[in-house]
């Protein structure tokens, strides 16, 4: 054997002696903890007095067993129990047969006992401020940041004394800004009810800036009156600080408020748009009035229910399939109907237009018939569950920043696709003059077909965005079929600028309307305006340019 086999055999054993011998000081140590907690834990049994469970609860809360917080929280909702016969500690929840008990120690589960068989640890309201206090602390102590600023928040929901000590403690070690924020706002909450005036203005000072919706509230009845008409807060130097503070509150809360309803005019825009931009195409470069684009809608939100059915385990995947799988079932849906149907009709918009409204009721129909009439309710991933909290008085939601966003990256990809391929150039020459285009070797009636599954396909997507936002149901694409010729027509027929302009304006409007109209009203003031705007500038903000569309 060579020298340098030997040299690595010897160099494995070394290091596999090494690691046994590691073990071997490891296990004891892990094996001692696990004793130690186990002991801690079971001294909760013997104990009586008040004062010796005090002392418990905080050695639990300062051990290192993993489930201490586990254990407090079933102590204090009185779950925590030992067995008469071994003293074992056990979470004990009812059964029709007595207790399903586990251990505390290791998890087991140890079935159905009798009720006479245990004992619960028993506790009193002192020893709940305690737990509550305990348990608060290690919330805050968590290496989670979203557990900590979710405890803070519950702090500041339901302030008392009893957690002062345990904020002013995270409050040294605190890190994370948005944490330290709500930590601040919990001590001002707690020092609002203190009997001393320093407190109680260093706390209304501490809102200055903050939009908490429940500082604003506190801050608002100290502005109340009785019914003797005195103030609710006596302190008038107290009352005239939280007046100020509130009065600059409530004027940021209003910018911010004004901010969300850009917000929410811009996520009704985007699925406009979704949904207007197919109608677009299709308008413009066929002169059909398709009053079956919003089934093709409906197409695109019930495939994503299937898709849904069909990846019950991959919910937060099931939207990426949907989006492909919506446009090819509404493209080729669309298709259909064009080769089937409208190229019968060319010329006739009116018979165009009965055709395709009997068209829908067939699609409407058929989906009742399929999936039956009720509404069906499609899951949320867990990436667009939720919402971007700025403040406490600006929070947007995942589901409706993400809209946005793909609106704008399907517009722009129907951009390229028309500015930027063949087949985009044979549409828009098919747009401007029909008939050159036909004389110039261009297949129109293939384009038509093609433009009609286009425009179908990106209803069929938009189907997807709306079923993140509503139940998906047989009437879905009603809703907002007026919607979208509106948009079209504003914006210009087969414009794409124009119908992007257009959608964004109109659904700003409308979300700056509602609280003042209604939602009804404020839609009839939108049609209103859109048909004065028509007798303006009949073809529209952004008009095509062509023979045929001039002529």
């Amino acid at each position: 054997m060579k020298l340098s086999h030997v040299f690595r055999v010897f160099v494995v054993l070394a290091l596999f002696v090494a690691q046994v011998v590691q073990a071997e000081q490891i296990t004891p140590v892990k094996s001692e903890v696990a004793a130690d907690n186990a002991l801690l834990l079971n001294e909760l049994i013997s104990a009586r007095s008040t004062s010796d469970k005090k002392n418990l609860i905080n050695l639990i809360a300062n051990s290192n067993f993993p489930q201490r917080a586990k254990v407090l929280s079933a102590l204090q909702d009185g779950d925590l129990y030992y067995t008469k016969a071994d003293e074992q500690l056990v979470y004990a929840f009812s059964h029709p047969d007595g207790y399903q008990i586990t251990s505390v120690i290791d998890g087991e589960n140890l079935g159905v006992i009798g009720s006479r068989k245990v004992r619960k640890i028993s506790i009193n309201n002192e020893l709940r401020t305690v737990l509550r206090g305990v348990l608060a602390e290690l919330s805050l102590r968590s290496e989670d940041v979203f557990v900590r600023l979710s405890a803070a928040k519950d702090l500041i929901r339901s302030p008392s004394p009893e957690f002062l000590y345990a904020i002013e403690r995270a409050k040294a070690v605190e890190v994370n800004e948005k944490v330290l924020a709500s930590l601040n706002i919990a001590t001002a909450m707690i020092n609002l009810n203190s009997e001393e005036q320093v407190l109680r203005l260093d706390a209304i000072e501490a809102f200055r800036g903050t939009l908490d919706s429940d500082a604003m509230s506190i801050l608002a009845a100290m502005q109340l009156k009785d019914s003797e008409g005195n103030y609710l807060e006596q302190d008038d130097l107290v009352r005239e600080s939280a007046a100020a503070v509130l009065s600059e509150m409530r004027g940021e809360a209003e910018m911010y408020k004004l901010v969300e309803n850009v917000f929410f005019g811009l996520s009704l825009g985007s699925v406009l748009l979704l949904t207007a931009v197919g109608l677009a195409i299709t308008f413009g470069v066929m002169g059909v009035i398709n009053m079956a684009h919003g089934e093709m809608m409906m197409l695109g939100a019930y495939t994503t229910y299937v898709i849904q059915l069909l990846m019950p385990n991959y919910i937060d995947y099931s939207i990426v399939v949907a989006i492909p799988a919506a446009f090819l079932v509404s493209g080729l849906v669309g298709i259909v109907i064009e080769r089937g149907v409208i190229r019968h009709l060319y010329g006739r918009p009116l018979e165009t237009l009965l055709a395709t409204f009997g068209v829908s009721l067939i699609l409407q129909q058929a989906v009742r018939s399929i999936f039956s009439p009720l509404n069906k309710s499609v899951s949320a991933p867990s990436w667009l569950s939720g919402s971007w909290e700025i403040n406490g008085a600006l929070s947007l939601t995942y589901n409706r920043l993400y809209i946005i966003i793909f609106s704008l990256v399907v517009l722009l990809m129907l951009v390229f696709l028309l500015k930027k391929t063949f087949v985009g150039l044979q549409m828009r020459a098919v747009t401007q003059n029909r008939a050159m285009a036909n004389s110039m070797g261009i297949r129109t009636g293939w384009v038509d077909a093609l433009t009609f599954g286009l425009g179908s396909g990106i209803a069929g997507i938009a189907g997807v965005a709306l079923s993140q936002l509503t139940n998906v149901g047989p009437n879905l694409g009603q809703s907002y079929i007026i919607d979208s010729f509106m948009v079209v027509v504003f914006g210009g027929v087969g414009n794409l600028f124009g119908t992007f302009f257009a959608a964004m304006s109109l659904g700003v409007a409308n979300k700056f309307l509602e609280p003042f109209a209604g939602a009804v009203l404020a839609k009839i003031f939108v049609l209103v305006f859109i048909i004065l705007f028509i007798q303006w500038r009949p073809r529209g903000l952004f008009a095509l340019k062509g023979r045929s569309v001039e002529d």
